[in-house]
């Protein structure tokens, strides 16, 4: 990647998965309603969870170090409390959002640890 291709992504860690995971309620409630994808990487052998938010020039990822990699396939995200669960299947309960999480083998993303 290039200097000039590199400053168009913002990097933002964060300290609990919880903070992060809010940003996916936010974006669903949002007038457009969309909810950001969730991936898991091991990058340079650390257990990154992330999600990509922005607009084509002004990219934002959001990532979240974790000790171990997920062992359930979706998080369940209450919509008004914020609370998740790791889970194995789309749930019933209609105030959650199920967010899949997604499997990476590689990826050309550059993170700041």
């Amino acid at each position: 990647m290039s200097r000039k291709e590199d400053s168009s992504f913002t990097y933002l860690k964060y300290q609990e998965l919880k903070d992060m995971l809010k940003v996916i309620v936010y974006s669903a409630q949002s007038p457009l309603g969309l909810t950001p994808m969730l991936y898991h990487i091991n990058y340079n052998n650390q257990q990154l969870l992330f999600i990509q938010t922005g607009a084509v020039g002004s990219t934002i990822i959001h990532y979240f170090v974790q000790n171990e990699k997920p062992h359930k396939k979706f998080i369940e995200l209450k919509r008004l409390t914020g609370e998740f669960n790791f889970v194995d299947n789309i749930g019933t309960d209609t105030l959650a959002l199920y967010v899949p999480i997604l499997e990476l083998e590689k990826s050309t993303l550059k993170f700041p640890l």
